[in-house]
Protein backbone atom coordinates (compact mmCIF):
# COMPACT_ATOMS: atom_id res chain seq x y z
CA UNK A 1 0.00 0.00 0.00
CA UNK A 2 1.58 3.53 -0.58
CA UNK A 3 2.32 5.39 2.43
CA UNK A 4 -0.30 7.81 1.95
CA UNK A 5 -3.22 5.33 2.26
CA UNK A 6 -1.30 3.93 5.58
CA UNK A 7 -0.89 7.42 7.03
CA UNK A 8 -4.60 7.72 6.40
CA UNK A 9 -5.55 3.92 7.98
CA UNK A 10 -3.66 5.21 11.04
CA UNK A 11 -4.95 8.53 11.32
CA UNK A 12 -8.38 7.05 11.24
CA UNK A 13 -7.65 4.84 13.89
CA UNK A 14 -6.46 7.49 15.88
CA UNK A 15 -9.80 9.48 15.18
CA UNK A 16 -12.04 6.83 15.93
CA UNK A 17 -13.75 7.55 12.68
CA UNK A 18 -13.74 7.47 8.94
CA UNK A 19 -13.48 11.60 9.33
CA UNK A 20 -9.93 11.99 7.67
CA UNK A 21 -9.59 13.96 4.86
CA UNK A 22 -6.84 13.71 2.28
CA UNK A 23 -6.65 17.77 0.62
CA UNK A 24 -10.10 17.80 0.12
CA UNK A 25 -12.10 20.04 -2.37
CA UNK A 26 -14.06 22.96 -1.06
CA UNK A 27 -16.73 20.99 -2.07
CA UNK A 28 -16.51 18.24 0.58
CA UNK A 29 -19.15 18.67 3.40
CA UNK A 30 -16.51 17.54 6.03
CA UNK A 31 -18.18 16.32 9.43
CA UNK A 32 -16.34 16.92 12.33
CA UNK A 33 -14.35 16.53 14.77
CA UNK A 34 -12.32 15.57 11.46
CA UNK A 35 -8.53 15.00 10.34
CA UNK A 36 -7.59 16.57 7.01
CA UNK A 37 -4.22 16.19 5.97
CA UNK A 38 -1.92 16.93 2.62
CA UNK A 39 1.53 16.70 1.45
CA UNK A 40 4.05 20.04 1.79
CA UNK A 41 6.87 19.09 1.62
CA UNK A 42 9.99 16.18 1.73
CA UNK A 43 13.43 16.17 3.23
CA UNK A 44 15.95 14.29 1.27
CA UNK A 45 19.44 13.21 3.55
CA UNK A 46 22.22 12.69 1.46
CA UNK A 47 25.56 10.76 2.12
CA UNK A 48 28.28 10.41 -1.48
CA UNK A 49 26.06 12.83 -2.71
CA UNK A 50 23.11 10.06 -3.20
CA UNK A 51 19.76 10.17 -1.72
CA UNK A 52 19.94 7.57 1.02
CA UNK A 53 16.52 8.95 2.96
CA UNK A 54 13.91 10.52 1.92
CA UNK A 55 10.70 11.61 4.10
CA UNK A 56 7.72 13.23 3.10
CA UNK A 57 6.24 16.31 5.36
CA UNK A 58 2.87 16.39 5.57
CA UNK A 59 0.28 19.47 7.29
CA UNK A 60 -2.11 17.35 9.56
CA UNK A 61 -4.88 19.81 10.87
CA UNK A 62 -7.37 18.21 13.73
CA UNK A 63 -10.93 20.21 13.50
CA UNK A 64 -13.16 19.94 16.17
CA UNK A 65 -16.23 21.77 18.16
CA UNK A 66 -14.54 20.61 21.82
CA UNK A 67 -11.45 23.19 22.51
CA UNK A 68 -10.17 20.27 25.22
CA UNK A 69 -10.26 17.65 22.64
CA UNK A 70 -8.09 14.79 23.44
CA UNK A 71 -7.73 13.93 19.50
CA UNK A 72 -4.62 16.89 18.85
CA UNK A 73 -2.85 15.12 21.84
CA UNK A 74 -2.89 11.51 19.83
CA UNK A 75 -1.41 13.55 17.01
CA UNK A 76 1.37 15.25 19.08
CA UNK A 77 2.29 11.47 20.27
CA UNK A 78 3.15 10.13 16.54
CA UNK A 79 6.74 9.26 15.64
CA UNK A 80 8.19 12.37 13.62
CA UNK A 81 5.39 14.70 14.55
CA UNK A 82 5.48 18.52 15.69
CA UNK A 83 2.85 21.02 17.13
CA UNK A 84 2.92 24.18 14.81
CA UNK A 85 0.06 26.06 16.18
CA UNK A 86 -3.70 26.60 17.23
CA UNK A 87 -6.43 28.96 15.68
CA UNK A 88 -10.19 29.16 15.67
CA UNK A 89 -12.29 29.57 12.55
CA UNK A 90 -16.18 29.21 12.46
CA UNK A 91 -16.28 28.45 16.17
CA UNK A 92 -14.20 25.86 15.28
CA UNK A 93 -10.75 24.66 17.17
CA UNK A 94 -8.07 23.58 14.66
CA UNK A 95 -4.45 22.20 15.98
CA UNK A 96 -1.69 22.17 13.15
CA UNK A 97 0.66 19.43 13.14
CA UNK A 98 4.13 18.26 10.78
CA UNK A 99 4.60 14.87 10.33
CA UNK A 100 7.40 13.30 8.64
CA UNK A 101 5.64 9.80 7.47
Amino acid sequence: MAPRVNLQALLETLLGSENVYFQPPPTVSMVYPCIVFGLDTAKTQFADNLPYCYDKQYSVTVIDADPDSLIPDKVAMLSKCSFERHFTSDNLNHNLFRLFY
